[in-house]
């Protein structure tokens, strides 16, 4: 069992379904329409709830900062590269991604060794927040999908499709072979990424905290792009350059799907003297 701690990532985990929860515990103390909330959507789910002294709660949780609230839950199934792929096969059944039935380009989010679990919190909910489509982590030079990820992204972990891959490398040739464009982020390259046409089946690798992408993911990536910097510092954090970028990358991506609006007729007032 892990725990999950905190009002959001107890409330999205009860929502999203994905995992199967033991039981909810809150705190004895609390009583308000928030706690109320997660309470009410624990009774719908049929999961049981039990009330702890805080101390109890700060006890298992670990920390301090569980708000009130905690979920026993079970361990996370991740999925694997061809749960993704549109065209993947797993188990001799063609795996065919709610993406490709949409119509639209698929977006991915590639993480070569991210290992704060802060900034793969932060990462997790921006991706949830511009709807890529899944996200790719190595099993190995990773931050674990733990409490403290799931209380950053606000819960947006328990809805984001993450996979869990061996070899980063292999997987980015696996995307390629579908078709999908391989970015890189990284200080030295080019073009600008609002330069750079996102309007089409890609992936976003970004790198470790401070190293950047490693040589073998750099040389799989088909372009390497990079944020314009006005000041001294001559980087920005993985989370922050994340952001920006998908961003940017939905930005353009929405203008495919957006019906442009006709302009209202302007009436023409007459006045005094027409």
């Amino acid at each position: 069992m892990e725990v999950l701690y905190g009002l959001h990532p107890v409330e999205e985990a009860l929502k999203s379904g994905q995992r199967g929860l033991d039981h909810v515990i809150v705190a004895r103390d609390r009583k308000d329409e928030r706690l109320e909330r997660v309470i009410a959507l624990a009774r719908v789910a049929g999961v049981r709830v039990a009330s702890q002294s805080r101390d109890e709660m700060t006890r298992l949780a670990k920390t301090d900062q569980h708000q009130g609230v905690l979920a026993m839950v079970r361990e996370r199934q991740y999925l694997a590269i061809e749960d993704l792929i549109p065209s993947g096969k797993k188990g001799g059944k063609a795996k065919v991604a709610p993406v490709a039935e949409e119509g639209r380009h698929k977006f991915f989010l590639a993480l070569d060794g991210v290992e704060d679990p802060h900034n793969l919190g932060a990462l997790l909910r921006t991706a949830d927040a511009v709807g890529v489509d899944g996200v790719l982590i190595p099993e190995r030079r990773s931050a674990p999908i733990n409490a403290t990820v799931a209380k950053t992204s606000a819960g947006a972990s328990e809805h984001v499709k993450i996979a869990k891959v061996t070899n980063l490398v292999r997987s980015l040739e696996q995307l390629k072979k579908e078709n999908v464009w391989v970015l890189g982020l990284d200080e030295r390259g080019s073009p600008d990424y609002m330069d750079f046409d996102f309007r089409t089946d890609c992936v976003l690798v970004l790198g470790r905290e401070g190293a950047g992408l490693h040589d073998l993911v750099k040389k799989t990536c088909d372009h390497l792009l990079r944020i314009p910097m006005a000041g001294a510092v001559s980087s920005l954090n993985v989370s922050v350059a994340g952001a920006i970028v998908m961003y940017e990358a939905m930005r353009q991506r929405r203008s495919l799907t957006e019906v442009p609006v006709a302009p209202k007729k302007v009436k023409v007032q007459k006045g005094l003297g027409s």
